[in-house]
């Protein structure tokens, strides 16, 4: 795919999706925020995650996690509060403390929105890996619990789908078993389930192999002075990938009652990339 057509392709992926996208599965958030006068504090929305959600430097540029572009669809009733960190795995984030520490800043009526699954498959690495059906539930069980302790919701977020196309150009996915005992998990604790997995793999069918390298790092030699030699990185997104994304879990979100629609805006409306700014940025 040559420059101009990728950019054409980044402009098409800034229009909203189709109706039948809409409101099929579930939701997560990110880094931003908003607030209103004397009106009533605006809830939190915690998110506990990898690389794929979290807040980029400029240094990283154009790399986006989707969280940054999340506050975009919300309204000011939201704030977000992003602490997903590149690399980690349901283990590592509660190891390292992370979890203590984002649970330390939750209050009554805010919600944390779990996503791992890249990094728990690592199984090679002790320090991230995990078994879907044992040792990766029983972490995100203490998400669960921690969330509730302090009177906030829990939600569960399935891993965004990375970009893998079989020969005949089917979008095929790559987390395992992980989504799946996530599922598991959510339906055995009551929790909301945002299967951002399944809706991920769906629009990058539709999309398609040509298509989805506007969404990923796809950066030719040149493009970038962060990336002077080219990127061609299937998991991690460009402006116009965290956009989709964002907007799949918006609309999951509501689809799934965590969200009201006075919680949410710009569903159906074009949201520029170049909205998309990176900390550090002069």
């Amino acid at each position: 795919m040559s420059l101009t057509r990728r950019q054409t392709a980044t402009a098409l992926l800034a229009l909203p999706l189709g109706p039948g996208l809409a409101l099929s599965a579930t939701p997560a958030l990110a880094h931003g925020g908003g607030g209103g006068g004397g009106r009533p504090r605006p809830r939190t929305i915690h998110i506990a995650g990898d690389s794929t959600a979290a807040v980029k430097h400029a240094d990283a540029a154009p790399e986006t996690g989707w969280g940054m572009a999340l506050p975009f669809f919300l309204t000011g009733r939201l704030q977000v509060a992003n602490h997903a960190v590149n690399g980690r795995s349901s283990k590592s984030f509660l190891d390292e403390g992370r979890l203590t520490a984002l649970l330390a800043g939750v209050r009554p009526g805010d919600l944390v929105l779990v996503q791992f699954g890249h990094n728990d498959q690592k199984t090679e690495d002790p320090a991230r890996g995990t078994d879907p059906y044992t040792t990766y539930q029983e972490y995100l069980r203490q998400y669960v619990k921690g969330a509730r302790a302090r009177r906030a919701r829990p939600v569960l977020v399935t891993s965004v789908e990375r970009r893998r196309f079989t020969a005949d150009g089917t979008a095929r996915p790559s987390l395992g078993e992980y989504p799946a005992a996530m599922r598991a998990l959510a339906a055995e604790e009551g929790v909301p389930l945002v299967d951002v997995q399944a809706l991920s793999l769906a629009r990058w069918q539709e999309l398609g192999p040509d298509g989805t390298e506007a969404c990923f790092l796809w950066l030719d030699p040149g493009e970038s002075p962060n990336h002077p030699d080219g990127a061609r990185d299937n998991t991690h997104f460009r402006p116009a990938g965290a956009i989709e994304v964002a907007r799949l879990t918006a609309r999951a979100l509501l689809g799934e009652e965590v969200l009201a629609p006075r919680d949410l805006r710009r569903l159906d409306d074009r949201v520029p990339t170049e909205w998309i700014t990176w900390p550090g940025q002069v």
